[in-house]
C-alpha cells in the first residue's frame, strides 16, 4: 500500500514489474531477495522517503527511472548490471555516495541527474559511454576520474557540477559533447587529450575560473563556444593540428591576454574573441583565409 514503510520481497519471482511500488510516499526501506533478476522502470520512482535499499547481485537489469525522485536516497551499491539506464537515479537529491560496478558498460542518460548531494563516485574501467546529462547539476561534486575505457562523454553530462574543481580526460576519449563541462564554475585547469579532434559546442562554457588551457596536437576544430565566458582564462596553448576556431570560440574571455595562432589555422570564426578586453596581442598567420 501506499503508507507501507518497511518491504521484504518475498523468495519468489524473478522481476518486479513496472511502478510496482511508484509513489509509496511512507515506504523507507526495501529488501530485495537473490531470486529477482530485473527490476522494471520506475518500480521505486517517486518513494520520496526511500532511505535503504538493497539490491541483491542476482539483478542483471534496472530499469528507466527505476528511482527516480526517491529524494531521501542517502547511499546505494549497484549490483553486477551491465547499463545504468535512463533516469535510474533521476532526482536523488540526498544520494551522497555511489558504488558502480566493474561489470557496467554504458552509464544511461540523466542516469543521476540532478543528484545535488552526490560528492564522489568512481568510474570502473569497463564503462566506454557515459551519456547525456548522466551528471547534470550534480553541484556536490568535486572530483571525478574518467578511467581509460571511455570513449564518449556525451552532451551536457558534468554540466553545472559547479564544485567540480578537477577532472581527467583521459587519451580513450574520441569525443566531447555538447556544454560536457558547461557552468563548471570552479574548474581551474583542462588538458584536452592528443585522442580528441573536436573540441564540442561550449563544451566548457561559463567555466568561470577556468585559468588554463592545454589543448594536445591531434585537435583540428575549436567548436563554437567552446571556452565562451571562461572569465578567468589567461592562457591557451593551440596546436600547430587546429585549422578552426569556430564562432565565439573564445568569446568573452575577458582576462585572456595573448593568444599565439598556429600557421595551421584556415579559419577564425565570427566573434571568435568577442569582448575578450584584456587581449593585447594576437598574432594571425598567413595561413588564415577566413576571419
Amino acid at each position: 500500500t501506499k503508507t507501507t514503510t518497511e518491504l521484504t520481497r518475498p523468495d519468489s519471482g524473478t522481476s518486479i514489474d513496472k511502478n510496482a511500488f511508484s509513489s509509496c510516499n511512507s515506504l523507507k526501506s526495501v529488501i530485495i531477495p537473490n531470486s529477482v533478476t530485473s527490476i522494471g522502470r520506475s518500480a521505486f520512482w517517486g518513494c520520496i522517503s526511500l532511505e535503504k535499499i538493497e539490491i541483491p547481485n542476482s539483478v542483471t537489469s534496472i530499469g528507466y527511472s527505476t528511482f527516480g525522485g526517491c529524494s531521501s536516497l542517502k547511499e546505494i551499491k549497484i549490483p553486477s548490471v551491465t547499463s545504468i539506464e535512463e533516469a535510474a537515479f533521476y532526482n536523488c537529491s540526498s544520494l551522497k555516495s555511489v558504488i558502480i560496478p566493474n561489470s557496467v558498460t554504458t552509464i544511461g542518460k540523466s542516469s543521476f541527474y540532478n543528484c545535488s548531494s552526490l560528492k564522489e563516485t568512481e568510474i570502473p574501467n569497463s564503462v566506454s559511454s557515459i551519456s547525456e546529462e548522466a551528471f547534470f547539476s550534480c553541484f556536490s561534486l568535486e572530483k571525478i576520474e574518467i578511467p581509460n575505457s571511455v570513449k564518449t562523454i556525451g552532451d551536457t553530462v558534468f554540466s553545472y557540477c559547479s564544485r567540480l574543481e578537477s577532472v581527467i580526460i583521459p587519451n580513450s576519449v574520441t569525443s566531447i559533447g555538447k556544454g560536457a563541462f558547461d557552468n563548471c564554475t570552479s574548474l581551474k585547469k583542462i588538458i584536452i587529450p592528443n585522442s580528441l579532434t573536436t573540441i564540442g559546442v561550449s563544451a566548457f562554457s561559463s567555466c568561470s575560473s577556468l585559468e588554463s588551457v592545454i589543448i594536445q596536437e591531434s585537435v583540428k576544430t575549436i567548436g563554437k563556444g567552446a571556452f565562451s565566458f571562461c572569465s578567468s582564462l589567461q592562457s591557451v596553448i593551440i596546436p600547430n593540428s587546429l585549422t578552426t576556431i569556430d564562432d565565439s570560440a573564445f568569446s568573452d574571455c575577458s582576462s585572456l591576454e595573448s593568444v599565439i595562432i598556429p600557421n595551421s589555422v584556415t579559419t577564425i570564426g565570427e566573434s571568435a574573441f568577442h569582448e575578450c578586453s584584456s587581449l593585447k596581442k594576437i598574432i594571425i598567420p598567413n595561413s588564415v583565409t577566413s576571419i
